[in-house]
């Protein structure tokens, strides 16, 4: 934890960040499908206040895979991630993870997205998620907590 930013560890597919305090929770991705359930109660562990904001760092489906689940509160990403999602195809864009994907359904897709940047202010952060062209894909977004001092980077930087 760094001021009010939790990181939840994936089960080998990335890390999710979570934003927490009186106004709610942002979570940053959601991982696989299958792991909504332990996600859910991982955050009902640290709070009992709602997921407000879901933002995707980029559309793979270790990232996304929660979407249709944690649609029901809110979501946003890059503009490339929805069109993406919802095209479906090679996910090979550079990355280690080659392999076609269906069209995600329409629960699974965001209903806000940004073109460079957007603000999200909620428990006293002003959380920003700045699109990172030139990253693993091309709808990656780098998501900066100023005040907790935090940066989730998705899969552009992986140790």
């Amino acid at each position: 934890m760094a001021g009010n930013v939790y990181m939840l560890e994936g089960d080998g597919a990335g890390n999710i960040g979570a934003s927490v305090g009186d106004d709610g929770i942002v979570i940053v991705d959601d991982q696989y499908a299958p792991l909504t359930d332990k996600i859910q109660a991982a955050l009902k562990g640290i709070t009992d206040k709602p997921v407000r904001f879901i933002i995707n760092t980029h559309y793979h489906p270790d990232h996304t895979g929660g979407n249709a689940y944690f649609q029901k509160q809110a979501h946003q990403a890059q503009d490339n991630v929805c069109k993406r999602l919802e095209s479906g195809g090679g996910i090979g864009d550079g990355g280690s993870i080659h392999m076609d994907t269906k069209p995600a359904p329409h629960e699974a897709l965001p209903i806000i997205t940004f073109d460079h940047d957007v603000t999200v202010h909620l428990n006293g952060e002003d959380i920003r998620a700045l699109f990172f062209p030139a990253g693993h894909t091309n709808g990656d977004s780098i998501i900066f907590f100023p005040h907790s001092n935090v940066v989730h980077m998705g899969d552009d930087f992986v140790t």
